[in-house]
């Protein structure tokens, strides 16, 4: 199939060549670009099925997507309240630990560029059976995050036009988005751009017009005390605020899983992601300084998160119209926008775990029209409607599934740390320390803190999923297909 992609290329690059268009230089680096990028799929023992067409600024596009630039409006209360009133100082310390594992991201993707993510990492850079349970454990992050993305999504709608239950919604949100990534990447790639741009405009209207009411007196004035706030602070309150203000950056992980269909291949993958990251932090610790400055009671949402605090802190500034516009862009972006590239993720991870024959084989089909895995999609719809509508009768639904989605992320981050550890400085004895030793450390000591400091909900269900996947490995055993890993070639970790 790889062949395939390259002959088909040649064969335009010779149809346009007559063209007053055509660029020589342009198509014979394209071509290049992706016989290297076949290549790389090759001595795995794979086939390039996935089609690329994927760049730099659609990757950076699809993290922000995923990630939501407007993210903190939904969780803003919860992430205030938990911090002490620093919510600001939560989220750049989120930011950091997170800007460790992408680096680490980088280095694992360099030497294994596979769709699958953390889990071909520490399959082949540790070992088979560890890449199966850190699949396993990121399969509960994946897989509950378009459910909670809906289910947000359609709480929001319903407040907007009470007369259309949350179930209803929430089935109308997964019709669109699998309608949408069932069609192919490329036009899953053109509606982010277009969501990222309505999503930033809201942004910036509400950054524009919070200022503005500082200006005018309104609120509290500007303080430095959302960044920190000494009489509050500590760092198990404030590790506990990061273990949920690292929700809004939960995706930018996502964009490895497109290292097959990204025609820069590993290392447009690891640019793109950091890009992304920092991007995505800098909007989420300016949007929420400037609404901590104006939530209408910050001793009252100190003790309890309201729900709507985001949105109150927008009334404040600009009445009701400010209000209903951010809940609106809420409702839009985690219902389409970040639902839609959700949906493409945790579809690739589920069809690098079947063609390595670790889930059933039928989710490793690909569409031979459209070039993606149409069953994986079709599964992740499913679950969604069917994970989204039992939340949505619980009172605690959006609670426990936000608990329960950042303890999957977190273990397989902290996974993915060691993985570079072994595979680079153990496995090859490579001489970066920085890059294959101390950065790794560094960001695992993070997390690990982050993890302890946890909510113990999240911290018991993630020890109930992980034993969970420990007897589906042995069932693995049990059935003769203990997973392995073929095409590991010695070079892959010396480049």
């Amino acid at each position: 199939m790889c062949h395939i992609t390259v002959i088909s290329l040649a064969t335009r690059h010779r149809a346009t060549r007559g063209s007053p268009d055509w660029n020589p230089t342009l198509h014979d680096d394209t071509e290049r670009l992706v016989v290297r990028a076949s290549e790389n799929i090759e001595q795995f023992g794979y086939r390039q099925e996935l089609r690329r067409g994927v760049g730099l600024t659609d990757l950076v596009s699809y993290g922000l997507a995923f990630m939501v630039p407007i993210a903190p409006f939904a969780i803003f209360g919860l992430v205030y309240s938990r911090s002490g009133g620093m919510p600001v100082l939560a989220y750049l310390v989120g930011m950091i630990a997170l800007l460790f594992t992408a680096a680490s991201y980088a280095q694992m993707v360099k030497a294994f560029p596979l769709s699958g993510s953390v889990y071909n990492y520490a399959g082949r850079g540790i070992a088979p059976p560890v890449g199966f349970m850190t699949g396993w454990m990121v399969l509960l992050d994946y897989i509950l995050v378009p459910c909670l993305l809906y289910l947000v999504a359609s709480m929001a709608m319903h407040d907007i036009v009470p007369d259309v239950p949350v179930w209803a919604w929430l089935i109308v949100f997964v019709a669109v988005n699998t309608g949408i990534n069932l069609r192919g990447i490329r036009m899953t790639v053109r509606l982010t751009r277009m969501m990222i741009g309505f999503e930033l405009l809201v942004l910036g209207l509400f950054l524009l017009v919070g200022v503005w009411a500082l200006l005018q007196g309104k609120g509290h004035g500007f303080s430095l005390s959302p960044l920190f706030n000494l009489e509050t602070f500590s760092w198990p309150v404030m590790f506990a605020a990061v273990s949920v203000a690292v929700l809004s950056f939960i995706g930018f992980d996502g964009i490895s899983m497109l290292v097959e269909e990204s025609t820069g291949g590993s290392a447009q993958v690891g640019r793109a992601m950091r890009v992304a990251l920092v991007l995505a932090g800098v909007l989420f610790i300016t949007q929420v300084w400037v609404a901590s400055l104006l939530v209408p009671d910050p001793n009252g949402l100190l003790t309890q998160d309201s729900g709507t605090a985001f949105y109150d802190a927008a009334a404040v500034a600009g009445g009701e119209w400010l209000r209903n516009v951010t809940l609106t862009a809420t409702a839009l972006s985690w219902g389409v926008a970040n639902t839609m590239v959700a949906q493409v993720a945790v579809s690739r991870l589920l069809y690098a775990m079947a063609r390595d024959r670790q889930l059933p084989s039928f989710l490793a089909k690909v569409s031979v029209r459209h070039s993606v895995p149409a069953n994986a999609i079709m599964l992740v719809s499913l679950l969604s409607v069917g994970i989204g509508l039992w939340m949505s009768g619980r009172p605690d639904g959006v609670d426990l599934l936000t608990s329960l989605i950042n303890m999957g992320a977190m273990a397989a981050f902290i996974v993915l740390h060691v993985s570079v550890i072994v595979h680079y400085a153990l496995r090859h004895g490579s001489d970066r320390l920085w890059s294959h030793l101390v950065a790794p450390l560094i960001g695992m000591g993070i997390l690990v803190f982050v993890v302890i400091n946890a909510n113990v909900l999240a911290q018991m269900v993630g020890l109930v999923w992980l034993g969970a996947g420990a007897v589906a490995l042995a069932v693995l055993y049990a059935m003769g297909r203990r997973p392995a890993l073929d095409g590991m070639p010695s070079e892959a970790g010396r480049r």
